[in-house]
């Protein structure tokens, strides 16, 4: 089974996160919570959903995951602020393994310059941002591009966990 690492901070979407991994968890793969913190414990921002960090983004390594999970929320833009962050996204893109990005988790793959040339989805307000980072934006449910699945909003999630659960496959 999968190792995936989920990359997340405070004010996270629940939904984004607490959906996809309950399904992961269920075909039996593993979830590594990575953050700016070992031992930490992050919140999402409606729900409050606790989630304990495993991990410190400065010490997690591609080479230990087969894929990667952005949730969206408010942390992905938190996240870019930290150049351990950017980069461990960056060169997970790079690394052609499975990466899951959902809502506005686009913010940290812009900003860690790996969305030029791709096709990919997001949240709306991020639409414009995706198209000044050289992606092709595409208002679906879910857009799969080489090892990029994203998708634009909760309302995306059955669609989005059935394309990642193909990825893991």
């Amino acid at each position: 089974m999968a190792r995936i690492a989920v990359i997340l901070t405070d004010d996270f979407e629940d939904s984004e996160y607490t959906e996809p991994a309950k399904a992961f968890r269920e075909k039996g793969h593993e979830l590594i919570h990575i953050g700016i913190e070992a031992g930490q414990t992050v919140q999402g921002k409606k729900s409050q959903t606790p989630v304990k960090i495993d991990k410190s983004v400065g010490e997690a390594k591609i080479a230990d995951f087969d894929a990667l999970l952005i949730p969206g929320g408010y942390s992905p833009d938190k996240l870019r602020i930290h150049e351990d962050a950017v980069r461990f996204a960056g060169d997970f893109v790079k690394s052609d393994k499975p990466v899951f990005a959902i809502c506005h988790a686009a913010q940290l793959l812009i900003t860690a310059q790996v969305v030029k040339g791709r096709r990919m989805t997001g949240y709306k307000s991020v639409k414009q941002d995706i198209k000044n980072a050289g992606a092709e934006f595409l208002d679906q449910e879910v857009v799969v591009d080489g090892n990029l699945v994203s998708s634009r909003n909760p309302g995306d999630i059955p669609a989005f966990i059935e394309e990642s659960m193909k990825k893991l496959a």
